[in-house]
Formats: structure tokens, C-alpha cells, sequence
């Protein structure tokens, strides 16, 4: 069962402790409840996939106390200054580059350079990532494909027994989901309409462009921290999908007991767990990137993933690998 907790100081003290152990716990924002994990545990974020039956990897959003707390994981330009302050805390969120040393899972980014950051108006909210002491990924908290929830019952109507507690802070008081705006171009797009009116942020930075619709990119599956392009997810070295064997040159993704003869190996989850191998993914092929540089290997070979959970998303993700290059 999940636990429910009161949104008071006994509240915030289990919540965080939850969260520090890399389980998931439901709070509300000023906008519908995130589903809360460790944003720099890859398998607690693996955990968030799982719960909330999600067909493949979006970029999460991750919540940070304040506006230096979250700059410190990402470059933020005058124009990410100019917004944070207008309307941090608040239902805004912005996709920027990571800085080099952030400590986010690269699974929270869809192993992406960009981060999706943003500050929750509820002082509970932000009391609470602080008590965690690391950035908290929190997408909202409801099944895959229903509807966004704006009380703790909504909240176990989908996720009961899924996860381990939601605090129950009454209902939302935004209730639709924050607006996304990407600064990482020249040109500022907006990714998501939310709390925070369009027209409102050209006040403050001139005209929006606009990404492709959230829904839209969704179903094609083009997200980046959300709204870029299927190519991100490469690495540098051409991927083979379904090896049964391996060569000396090839470096070898493996999944369960490993196949013998490769240059190099990373194994997703040496126990064949597909928590354990969605939270490396990302990390597994950025090593082995690395690692067939150095030795002069000339592919990645990735042994098979059950197709079911989680390994629909590792599956999709190494399909968009292995596909030619420029797609």
C-alpha cells in the first residue's frame, strides 16, 4: 500500500527520507502532483517509467529549491535570469544546457545535453527538494496516458500500491501543467502553453517561437528535454542491434550473461533486470563510446532486450541508435 502523508513537518521529514532512498513519492505543486525520485539515481528515475507505465523515455522536468540551486546544473543565459525572476517560484519551466559536472542522471535528460528545470511555487513543494538535498524529477503523477491529477486521490486512483507515498497537500491550485519554453537556440520556443502565459514571457524576452506540439511529438517520439531530435540519441560509433556473437573489434552492450570475445563491455543489468538496465542505458553507450575511441573498436554490438516494461523504451532508444545517420 501507498503511504499517505500529511503535508507538516513529520510529512516532510518521511517524504524526503523516501526520496533520499531512491523510492517515489507523489507531491503537490501549484500545477497537478509530480511523481518525485532522485534525479541523480538512474535507477529511481527507471522507477518513474515503470510506475507510470510510460511506452518510452521523455525527458523529465526537475525541481529545484531556487533559481541558483537550479543554475548551478545548467547555463542559464540574461534571458533564463530575466524569467527565473519574474516568475520563479512558479509554473515555468526551462530547457538549457547542463554544465559539465551536473549530477543529474542522464536518464532524466533522455541522455541528452539539455535539462528541463524549474521551481514549484508551494513552499512545501520547495522545503521538500531541499530536504532531499539533490534535484528532484517529478513529472506528473498518474498513469501513462490518463488524466493529470490535482489531489492525493487522484493520485492513488492511479498509483496506489505503485509507489511509495504521496503527500497530501489539498487540491492543486493551478491545476494545468507548467508552460515549457526551450532557450538553448537564439530563438526562444515555446515547447508547452501552461501557467505561464505566452504573452507574459514575450514581455519580458520578444517573441516565442513555437515547437512542435507536445502531443504530436509524443506520439512520434522526436522529444529532447522536450522537443528536439531522434539523431541525439547516437553515439558516435555505428550501433548493431540483436547480436548474437561479437568480434574483437565490436564493444558489447550486454544484458544478462554477457557473450564472450568483445574489446570492451557494459553490462546493462548482469541479473537481467530491466529497471536496472533502462536507469544505464545511457550511460552504458556514452562509455562505450568513449571506450571503443580509445581501443579503435568499430562498433557497438547491443545484445537482445525483452521487448515488455521497460525494455520497450531501451528497445526504442537503441533502435534510434543503431538507425542511419542523419534521420
Amino acid at each position: 500500500m501507498t503511504e499517505v502523508l500529511t503535508q507538516d513537518a513529520a510529512g516532510l521529514a518521511r517524504a524526503a527520507e523516501l526520496l533520499r532512498a531512491g523510492a517515489l513519492v507523489a507531491f503537490a505543486t501549484e500545477t497537478v502532483y509530480g511523481l518525485g525520485a532522485d534525479a541523480t539515481s538512474g535507477r529511481a528515475v527507471a522507477s518513474v517509467f515503470e510506475a507510470k507505465g510510460r511506452p518510452h523515455f521523455n525527458p523529465l522536468i526537475c525541481h529545484y529549491p531556487g533559481a541558483d540551486a537550479a543554475f548551478a546544473h545548467v547555463v542559464a543565459d540574461p534571458r533564463a535570469q530575466r524569467l527565473a525572476e519574474a516568475f520563479w517560484p512558479g509554473p515555468l519551466t526551462l530547457v538549457l544546457e547542463r554544465r559539465e559536472g551536473c549530477p543529474v542522471d542522464l536518464l532524466a535528460g533522455a541522455g541528452l545535453d539539455t535539462l528541463a528545470v524549474r521551481v514549484p511555487a508551494p513552499d512545501f513543494a520547495r522545503a521538500l527538494v531541499r530536504a532531499v538535498g539533490r534535484p528532484v524529477a517529478a513529472p506528473s503523477a498518474n498513469r501513462s496516458g490518463e488524466v493529470s491529477p490535482t489531489t492525493a486521490a487522484h493520485v492513488l486512483a492511479g498509483l496506489d500500491g505503485r509507489i511509495a507515498a504521496v503527500v497530501d497537500g489539498g487540491p492543486c491550485a493551478v491545476g494545468v501543467e507548467s508552460t515549457v519554453l526551450d532557450l538553448t537556440g537564439r530563438q526562444p520556443v515555446l515547447l508547452r502553453p501552461g501557467g505561464v502565459p505566452a504573452e507574459a514571457i514575450e514581455a519580458l524576452i520578444g517573441p516565442l517561437g513555437r515547437g512542435i506540439p507536445l502531443a504530436q511529438a509524443e506520439a512520434s517520439r522526436t522529444l529532447r528535454s522536450p522537443g528536439l531530435l531522434v539523431s541525439h540519441y547516437a553515439p558516435a560509433l555505428p550501433v548493431r542491434l540483436d547480436a548474437d556473437d561479437v568480434a574483437p573489434t565490436e564493444a558489447l552492450l550486454a544484458f544478462g550473461d554477457p557473450l564472450p570475445g568483445a574489446g570492451a563491455v557494459f553490462n546493462l543489468s548482469a541479473s537481467g533486470d530491466l529497471t536496472e538496465a533502462a536507469a544505464n542505458l545511457f550511460a552504458g553507450l556514452r562509455a562505450l563510446d568513449a571506450e571503443g575511441a580509445r581501443r579503435g573498436l568499430l562498433r557497438i554490438a547491443a545484445m537482445p532486450i525483452p521487448d515488455r516494461g521497460l525494455g520497450v523504451a531501451i528497445n526504442d532508444r537503441l533502435q534510434r541508435a543503431a538507425a542511419p545517420r542523419g534521420t
